[in-house]
Order: structure tokens, then C-alpha cells, then sequence
């Protein structure tokens, strides 16, 4: 089966990021995509589903006050684990990123007063498939409509 790649302004819509900020996590190897990275002029970088869930989720930790050097820490962890993270929910103080992958570590998390903002790295895939899903499905019917 071959995977759908996203190209560059797609992924700046879909994201909700700018072209700047997406080429520049490209360069310092933040998210570089997976399917065909630029190579040279006039060449198009081409992202997976997996790349697009992950730039959401570090636009989310972004959004949230994270900085960027804990975002790039926290990217790493999640490659490191694999794909999916499914069962992992990220949560940050505002400071540092916690990885956890029970409901009882975000428990015992937030009893000490430690996490303001979390991301459940699961729900992030499943909104991100919704969302690319009910995009296909309009412009199909965009697509039949013209055609009568």
C-alpha cells in the first residue's frame, strides 16, 4: 500500500503552521519529512500522516507556552518509542515535558500539582484522520457536483 504524502502548503493548512516555521523545523531536523525531503531548488519536500500528527502536536506544546528546546526533547522521546505513541499523553508545566503512558502517571502527576497542559498523542492521530477524511470526502462531492 503507498502512503499519501502531504505537500508543503498542505501541511502549513492542515497544521496550521507557516511556511516558515514548518521549513525551518525542517532544516534543523525537528520534523524533516519522511516520504522526500528537499533536495535542491525547486524540489518539494512530501510529509506522511505520521509527520503531519507530529507537527500537531508540537504546534499544540507551542500554543501551550512550551519552549522549543523542550519540544525538540519531547519529539525525540516520541521517536525513540515507536509509531504510534498510542496510550501516551504528554504533559508540561510550562517548563519541562513529562511522558506518561497510564491514566495513573497523569494521576499522580497532577496530585503534586505538576501539570497544566497535556496532549493525548492518541486523540492528536484520530482528530488529525477525522479531520483529513471529512477534507477527501468534500472535495469529492465538490468534484461530482462540478462535473453534473
Amino acid at each position: 500500500m503507498i502512503e499519501q504524502g502531504y505537500r508543503v502548503p498542505e501541511v502549513c493548512r492542515i497544521v496550521g503552521i507557516s511556511y516558515r516555521q514548518l521549513d525551518y523545523w525542517a532544516r534543523t531536523g525537528l520534523v524533516r519529512p519522511s516520504l522526500r525531503d528537499a533536495q535542491g531548488s525547486g524540489s518539494q519536500r512530501l510529509y506522511s500522516f505520521r509527520d503531519l500528527a507530529i507537527l500537531k502536536i508540537i504546534k499544540n506544546l507551542l500554543d501551550a507556552g512550551v519552549t522549543l528546546q523542550q519540544v525538540r526533547k519531547a519529539m525525540g522521546y516520541l521517536r525513540d518509542m515507536g509509531e504510534p505513541a498510542t496510550g501516551t499523553t504528554l504533559v508540561s508545566d510550562g517548563s519541562r515535558i513529562y511522558a506518561i503512558d497510564s491514566p495513573e502517571g497523569v494521576v499522580d502527576l497532577l496530585s503534586g500539582g505538576q501539570g497544566v497542559f497535556a496532549i493525548a498523542v492518541d486523540r492528536v492521530w484520530t482528530d488529525l484522520q477525522g479531520s483529513l477524511s471529512k477534507g477527501r470526502r468534500a472535495g469529492r462531492e465538490v468534484a461530482q457536483a462540478g462535473g453534473s
